[in-house]
């Protein structure tokens, strides 16, 4: 992203249009690369009188900044000098309190007391002793990852970037829209798919609807935008706070692309939570089977796209098929807000055999009432506790053993002489739970074999 001071929208037409670059640019962007290459070895302050320069004969001293804002992050400035700056101010001020500087004289005076003291010539002190401030250190190496084309694609997409940090939604087509929510889910971004007549629709919260983490979501939300340009054929409406007005913005791939670079730089939130979280389950003997990356789930108009699901599988009711069992979704959310927690679980109320669970990370709650959960939402840092979500399942066992059970007779009275309750419960399709509290008149229970 750019600074917000080199912004450049037009507001024509009551529209929010970011002004981005032309074939008629080029020029200045070659003159800029030029510029950074011939202070290699100069002050920075030099380097800055010469950008000045080119802001007085540019068109848009904004665009001059922002060119230059995106090359300075391949510029290397270093403080040189004969003495450590500091060591040398300090030694320079005690020396000045010695002799007192009122003249020109006293100052050259208190300079060569400081040269003697620090073991160096007084061209020396001199050169050392503002050498570490900002305009004063020296341009060591530039070596941009730029040509003049492709230093304006980059300034285009930043620009970009830059007028969606105002965002309070934005809504994406794209040729490609299971890599754009695969990204949006590693970045932790807010979001829902959406059916509409012309096809599946992401719909992601901006940064300027949530109260707290805006910078660290803003960021999050920037690098969306790298994967949505990589695509070949997109399409991206936002909905902009413009000063407390709503505004329209509209960016396709005509106006932006990626100028070959990766879509996604290193993700928002550590992944690696999901896959830690996985292993951990897996190596467990429990009622419940692990299902990694489950088939979208449409309810009405939306579609939702989980990390995981459990299915119910208790010991004794393997002979359900897959497609009777009792379903529970898992979401392990990146930044989240109460609201956004309720709109996810709410979508599934309505269907039966299914429900939701949601990880809330603690730390990037984007909301300032994060006591205000549900209490199917488990919260944690850092990693997913099994035995947390553990015992969010059992709540739902509770209930499935007792549905179980209360198809059954009372009093069971197996055909064999001897059975074991798994072989029983498998007979009537039920966990081992839901008949070890029945009755068993004609049989007597001795361990696990009636």
């Amino acid at each position: 992203m750019l600074r917000k001071e080199h912004l450049r929208v037009s507001r024509a037409a009551g529209g929010y249009h970011p002004q981005f670059t032309d074939e008629g640019d080029r020029a200045l962007a070659a003159s800029l690369l030029g510029t950074f290459q011939g202070h290699v070895g100069e002050r920075r302050s030099r380097l800055r009188d010469a950008l000045e320069a080119a802001e007085r004969e540019a068109d848009s001293f904004k665009l001059v900044r922002g060119l230059a804002a995106l090359l300075e992050r391949d510029a290397t400035f270093e403080t040189r000098a004969p003495v450590p700056p500091r060591r040398t101010r300090r030694v320079t001020f005690e020396s000045a309190e010695s002799v007192g500087v009122a003249s020109d004289a006293e100052r050259g005076e208190a300079l060569a007391t400081a040269a003697e003291r620090l073991g160096v010539e007084v061209d020396d002190v001199e050169r050392s002793l503002y050498a570490d401030r900002e305009g004063n250190q020296i341009l060591t190496s530039f070596e941009p990852r730029w040509d003049p084309e492709t230093l304006l694609k980059q300034y285009d997409l930043s620009l970009a970037q830059t007028a969606l940090f105002d965002a309070t939604e934005v809504r994406v087509r794209s040729s490609e829209p299971a890599d754009l929510v695969r990204a949006v889910k590693r970045l932790g971004l807010m979001y829902e798919v959406r059916r509409t007549d012309e096809g599946r629709e992401l719909v992601v919260t901006g940064p300027d609807s949530l109260f707290r983490a805006t910078r660290r979501y803003g960021t999050a939300f920037a690098r969306l935008l790298r994967s949505v340009a990589a695509t070949d054929d997109w399409r991206l409406s936002a909905t902009i706070d413009d000063r407390g007005r709503e505004r329209t913005m509209t960016l396709t791939d005509e106006d932006v692309s990626v100028p070959g670079v990766e879509p996604i730089a290193e993700p928002t939130y550590d992944s690696s939570v999901e896959a830690e979280f996985a292993a951990a389950f897996e190596s467990l003997d429990t009622d419940w089977s692990l299902v990694r990356e489950p088939e979208l789930l449409e309810t009405g108009n939306r579609v939702m796209i989980p990390d995981f699901a459990f299915d119910y599988a208790p010991a004794g009711a393997e002979s359900k098929s897959v497609a009777d069992r009792f379903r529970v979704y898992f979401e392990i959310m990146g930044f989240w807000t109460p609201e956004y927690v309720e709109k996810k679980l709410s979508q599934l109320e309505s269907v039966e055999d299914v429900a939701l669970l949601v990880a809330v990370d603690e730390s990037l709650a984007a909301s300032e009432a994060i006591e205000a959960r549900d209490h199917r939402a488990i919260p944690y840092s850092g990693s997913v506790r099994v035995k947390d979500v553990l015992d969010a399942l059992r709540e739902f066992e509770a209930d499935l053993v007792a549905d179980a059970a209360a198809g059954l007779p009372e009093e069971i009275v197996p055909d064999a002489d001897a059975v074991g309750l798994e072989e029983l419960a498998a007979e009537y399709g039920v966990s081992v739970d839901a008949v070890e509290d029945k009755s068993f008149p004609e049989h007597r229970l001795v361990g696990r074999t009636l």
